[in-house]
């Protein structure tokens, strides 16, 4: 069985792919910053993993000790309300770029782990957001990875629960079994929209 290191599991977006994971075979390590949601994410299946990828030590310790075949990253740092949303979020920028390198510096020694990433399909206004959407992709290109650039995600619990955005746009549901179908892709950049 491949063993599958998700970032991100208590998401949106991860909280779909769990129960999608695990059905496709996989031992699902999944990590999560909320002690309070490790309890949910065994609950399905997954071995929690209660680590903020911005402690370095702790995340090494939890990424080599899982010795994951698969880094899947879908951290972000959002607002619940998407009119809490600034116009370049400092928070989300950080986690893409400082998060995505301290995931790819906890690999190393591993036997190269595939990467899969987050990313948009649109273009980012210029700022700190669009220099660290840049960065991540860089990085998990350069690593041999996979870019996953989603549109924006619509359906239950996301910003657009009740009338879907305008374009590029994915339901939540869609990217979290078109996730899954990426992790055999080549290296480079897949886009999820409809």
């Amino acid at each position: 069985m491949k063993r599958l290191y998700l970032a991100g599991a208590s998401g949106v977006l991860g909280s779909r792919l769990v129960p999608l994971l695990l059905e496709a075979g996989y031992v699902v390590g999944a990590m999560t910053r909320s002690a309070a949601k490790a309890q949910r994410l065994a609950e399905a299946g997954a071995q929690p993993i209660v680590c903020d990828v911005f402690d370095r030590p702790a995340l090494f310790t939890a990424v080599r000790s899982f010795a994951p075949d698969v880094l899947l990253h879908e951290l972000t740092d959002l607002p619940d309300n998407l009119d809490e949303l600034p116009a370049d979020s400092l928070l989300n920028a950080r986690i893409r770029s400082e998060g995505t390198r301290n995931l790819l510096d906890a690999l190393d020694g591993l036997p190269r782990p595939r990467v899969v990433a987050q990313s948009v399909a649109w273009t980012m206004p210029l700022g700190a957001e669009a220099d660290a959407v840049a960065a991540l992709e860089k990085a998990v290109l350069d690593a041999d990875g996979v870019v996953l650039r989603y549109g924006m995600l619509y359906g239950p619990h996301t910003y657009f629960e009740a009338e879907p955005p305008d374009g590029p746009r994915v339901h939540i549901d869609v990217a979290a079994a078109r996730t899954v179908e990426a992790l055999d892709a080549a290296s480079g950049i897949v886009t999820i929209v409809e």
